[in-house]
């Protein structure tokens, strides 16, 4: 697993009782992410990867709770608080037709039909209904909502997303 191709799929954010487990909030949609035998890859800005096997993951009030191999006490996992857990992206299942990962949209130049840039999309939000996408541009920002009727087109080759906007969203 190389640091570069590791995709964001959740973060430690404290520990769970005296056996080593860790309160994890999830970047993912589904929990198949943490199912027992993945390797995770635990990062932290100028910290070394160092990579772990889950053997449980539960569900735990908004996020999840984690048992990593080799972390069996609270003080091993008291270490690991606030480290980013990521998989290699080459594990994760092709998206469905007409559905993306989030990390293959962040990053893309936005245009609109006419070919006005938008700039790019800087993050996503979901919100129950659908996920919202930011875009920035220097100092302005347009939050674009990913709908049919508004993303015409997603081009990851040329990394860019092309939108219809409807009236008014820009002003």
């Amino acid at each position: 697993m190389h640091e570069n191709g590791l995709v964001p799929i959740g973060k430690i954010v404290g520990t769970h009782g005296i056996k080593g487990y860790l309160n994890v909030i999830s970047y993912a949609e589904s929990t198949d992410s943490f199912a027992p035998g993945i390797e995770l890859a635990l990062r932290r800005t100028d910290k070394p990867v160092v990579r772990f096997r889950i053997e449980s993951a539960h569900p735990h009030k908004r996020g999840i709770l984690l048992s990593l191999e080799g972390i069996d006490s609270i003080d091993t996992a008291k270490e690991w608080v606030g480290y980013e857990l990521c998989i290699d992206k080459t594990t994760l299942p092709e998206p469905e037709g007409g559905s993306y990962y989030w990390h293959q949209i962040i990053g893309l130049e936005v245009f609109t039909v006419d070919d006005r840039c938008l700039g790019r999309v800087a993050a996503i939000f979901p919100t129950g209904s659908n996920d919202i996408y930011v875009v920035r541009d220097g100092e302005k920002e347009i939050l674009i909502p990913a709908i049919d009727s508004v993303v015409v087109d997603i081009d990851l080759t040329n990394r860019i997303l092309q939108v219809d906007l409807p009236e008014g969203l820009e002003d």
